[in-house]
C-alpha cells in the first residue's frame, strides 16, 4: 500500500528539527495524521536560537502526502502537555503512534568532563530535557493511545543498549541520560505490552541533522567534504533513514515482537527493507564497533 498509515494519528514529540522532523516527514509520507511539537515556531525561537520551526515541519509533512500539524509545547510544562493530549483527543479521538524524541542537550554537556568539574546546572538541565519530559508526555499520552490496540511507543536515543552497556558516552550527563532512554523502553515495554501495544527504544547512527552538517561546515548536498577532516563520517546518515524506521515499525502488525527491545535504523533496514535517500542502506552502530572504535581506517565497504 502506498499510504499503509492513512487512518492513523502520530505525535511526534520534538520535531523541529533533525530525526523529529525526519521521522515525522516518513509518518506523513505513509499516509499518516502528524502532531508535531516543540519550541521553536515561527515566531518565537527557543533556547537553541534556531532557525528550524516545528511550522515548517508540519509543511513538509503535509508536502510528503499526510496532515501535519504544529502545536507549540514545552514538555517539560505537564499542563501544556495535557493541553496538547486533549487537543489530538478532541480533534481525533485515538493516537495510534508516540514518537519521545525530546532532546534540547547539545549545548549543555561538555565532551570528557568529569561530573565534579561539569556545570552542574547545564547537567541536571540535561537530565530534565532528556528524561523528565519523556516522563511527562508519556504519563499523559498513554491513556489515549491505549484506547485502541495495537499502539506504538517508540524512544528515541543515541546508541544501543549493547553499545550504551559497555562504552562511556562522553560525559555523566550525557551517558545517563541516553541510557535512562533506553531503560524507559524496557520499563515500558513491561507496562504496554499485557494491554496490547508495544514500545521500543531506536537509535539513529551518525545523523546528518541541521546542527551537524553546520558543524561541519557542509550541507546534505556536498557532506561528503567533510570526510577529509572526518573519514568515518562516511557512514553517516539522513533524518529520513530512521523516519522511515519509525514509520517501518508502524506499519507492521507484527510490531509486539520488537516490545521491550533495543533497535536501531541501520538494524531495522535489514529487516524491512527500506532505504536511506540515497538507496543506501548504513548499518552505523556495527561500523563504530567493528572499524571506528576498533581503530581501523575509515572503510564502509559491507557497512552501507
Amino acid at each position: 500500500m502506498s499510504a499503509p498509515l492513512k487512518g492513523k494519528v502520530a505525535l511526534v514529540a520534538g520535531a523541529t528539527r533533525g530525526a523529529g522532523r525526519g521521522m515525522a516527514v516518513e509518518l506523513g509520507a505513509a499516509g499518516a495524521t502528524v502532531y508535531v511539537t516543540g519550541r521553536s515556531t515561527r515566531t518565537r525561537r527557543s533556547e537553541y536560537d534556531r532557525p528550524e520551526t516545528i511550522e515548517d515541519t508540519a509543511d513538509l509533512v503535509t508536502e510528503a502526502g499526510g496532515q501535519g500539524i504544529a502545536v507549540p509545547t514545552d514538555h517539560l510544562d505537564p499542563a501544556q502537555v495535557r493541553a496538547l493530549v486533549a487537543r489530538i483527543d478532541g480533534e481525533q479521538g485515538r493516537l495510534d503512534v508516540l514518537v519521545n524524541d525530546i532532546w534540547g542537550g547539545e549545548k549543555l554537556f561538555g565532551w570528557d568532563v568529569p561530573v565534579w568539574e561539569h556545570d552542574l546546572d547545564n547537567g541536571l538541565h540535561l537530565l530534565r530535557l532528556a528524561v523528565e519530559t519523556h516522563a511527562i508526555t508519556s504519563h499523559h499520552a498513554l491513556p489515549l493511545l491505549l484506547r485502541n490496540p495495537g499502539g506504538l511507543v517508540v524512544e528515541i536515543t543515541d546508541g544501543t543498549a549493547d553499545y550504551n552497556r559497555d562504552t562511556y558516552r562522553n560525559s555523566f550527563f550525557y551517558d545517563l541520560a541516553k541510557t535512562s532512554v533506553l531503560r524507559m523502553a524496557f520499563s515500558l515495554g513491561h507496562e504496554l505490552g499485557p494491554r496490547g501495544a508495544t514500545a521500543v527504544a531506536l537509535t539513529p547512527g551518525w545523523m546528518r541533522s541541521e546542527i551537524m552538517l553546520d558543524g561541519f561546515g557542509v550541507a546534505e548536498e556536498n557532506w561528503r567534504d567533510a570526510l577529509e577532516r572526518v573519514p568515518h563520517f562516511a557512514i553517516s546518515e539522513t533524518p529520513r533513514y530512521v523516519g522511515r524506521a519509525v514509520a517501518a515499525l508502524a506499519a507492521d502488525p507484527d510490531v509486539a515482537r520488537w516490545n521491550g527491545q533495543s533497535l536501531s535504523s541501520g538494524g531495522l533496514a535489514q529487516v524491512y527493507g527500506f532505504t536511506d535517500l540515497d538507496g543506501s542502506r548504513p548499518d552505523a552502530w556495527r561500523y563504530v564497533v567493528e572499524v571506528q572504535d576498533a581503530g581501523k581506517p575509515a572503510d564502509t565497504s559491507g557497512y552501507r
